[in-house]
């Protein structure tokens, strides 16, 4: 009779897929280092600092695990360390029927984004557990990191380049 609407023509394995294939915390510290002193009420608010990272490395033909790594601390006076923590959370990424040009952009912009959520609610909750209000982080724009990333690494080849000229 009429063909599947859902189906659209597109022969059936054929669709881009990204899938993800298990999810863990593979490093995880939490440090209050000056409890219960960093406890008590403090006369100025915390400021934070935050670093990003993203890592990934081909484990198969279209599986990729895939490190979302955040680091940071809340310092009062720029010194007095309140709480520190680093999450490294992974996962395991399949990409199928994607053009070669697009991979690294889907694993480097679309896998982080995907691990994020979970990685916020980590800190959060360790951030709440040791004492302090929960740590929201705001959300990251991975297609500027990535386009950071990429500056970088260009901006390194091209000065290593006039280093051999």
């Amino acid at each position: 009779m009429a063909d599947n609407p859902a189906n659209n023509g597109a022969q059936e394995g054929t669709m881009p897929s990204l899938n993800a294939l298990a999810q863990y915390c593979k490093d995880f510290s939490f440090e209050n280092p000056n409890a219960p002193r960093s406890l008590q009420p403090q006369n100025e608010g915390p400021q934070i600092n935050l670093q990003v990272n993203v890592n990934a490395k081909q484990l198969a033909e279209a599986d990729f695990e895939v490190d979302l790594t955040l680091e940071g601390d809340a310092k009062v006076g720029g010194k007095d360390v309140l709480f520190a923590f680093e999450l490294t959370y992974s996962g395991v990424f399949r990409v199928q029927n994607i053009p070669q040009d697009q991979i690294h952009p889907v694993v480097m912009i679309e896998c982080p984004r995907l691990l994020f959520p979970f990685a916020r609610q980590i800190v959060a909750e360790a951030v709440r557990n040791g004492g302090f209000p929960p740590l929201y982080i705001d959300p990251i724009d991975f297609v500027a990191l990535y386009r950071q990333r990429a500056a970088e690494v260009q901006a390194a080849q091209g000065s290593s380049g006039q280093i051999l000229s």
